[in-house]
């Protein structure tokens, strides 16, 4: 008994270290530490999505965060390195930092980040307040001494927003202040069989990823990534960040757009 003890013991003490915020935000002399990118992750996590399709929705964040090709992308960066937050959000009022800000650089770095994101319990079940999502995420920023050009809000949701501030003003008031917006839509299959508003909310007319570029996404190159069901999710993350990470921050493009016509 005393062994299975101590066994508990160590598996909840390995449990909350990785469930801790992952923090990196400055080096041992206290400056702020460059990244080519600063990503919050803001995932939906509303009443709509059923715990099967959370559970792939944060398998499949998990997977993309690991995966050889966003590392391998990372890797070419000016700074060979990013910051990730990851951020769960539903309702008005409900939103939370579920893995705080993290730089990845290697393979181990994701790997920590992936683990606390999957041993951490589904955050809420409320509604959706997209425009919330936003100023939250967009809050995130202020908790950081990351040293970046480019800051990115990373919006994933399988319906429209029905609760909170109106989605354009708070997107717009993100895009002014320099961040880009990016969305990830999800058709949910399940919603749209059981009809009547669950297949409004999930799917209106023109379709989620047009909803998303209509209101949602904002910035410089931003854009949105559409997938068919959830089965796809942790692909289509991948292609994501990949994208996100890979362009040029606003200032670098702007330098390349005024070499481009002094030539």
């Amino acid at each position: 008994m005393r062994g299975l003890r101590v066994c508990r013991a160590a598996c909840a003490a390995i449990v909350v270290a990785l469930a801790a915020p992952v923090q990196h935000r400055a080096d041992a002399a206290g400056a702020a530490i460059a990244v080519d990118s600063a990503v919050v992750l803001a995932a939906d996590v509303s009443r709509s999505i059923d715990d099967g399709e959370f559970a792939l929705e944060r398998r499949g964040y998990a997977e993309a965060i690991e995966s050889r090709r966003l590392m391998d992308t990372v890797s070419t960066g000016p700074h060979g390195a990013i910051a990730l937050s990851y951020v769960e959000w539903a309702g008005e009022g409900e939103q939370k930092v579920v893995v705080d800000w993290a730089v990845i650089r290697n393979d181990a770095d994701a790997y920590a980040f992936a683990a606390a994101l999957t041993a951490a319990p589904r955050s809420f079940l409320g509604r959706t307040a997209i425009g919330s999502a936003i100023d939250f995420a967009f809050a995130v920023f202020g908790e950081t001494a990351f040293e970046t050009d480019r800051r990115v809000i990373d919006v994933s949701g399988d319906g429209t927003s029905n609760q909170g501030r109106l989605v354009r003003d708070a997107r717009d008031a993100a895009v002014g202040a320099g961040a880009v917006i990016n969305g990830l839509t999800i058709f949910n299959r399940r919603a749209a069989e059981v009809g009547g508003y669950l297949a409004l909310h999930t799917n209106p007319p023109g379709g989620l990823a047009q909803y998303y570029r209509d209101n949602v996404i904002g910035g410089p190159g931003a854009f949105v990534e559409p997938i068919d069901d959830f089965h796809g999710f942790g692909e289509a993350m991948v292609r994501k960040l990949v994208k996100e990470i890979a362009a040029k921050p606003p200032r670098q493009a702007e330098r390349a757009d005024a070499a481009v016509s002094a030539d």
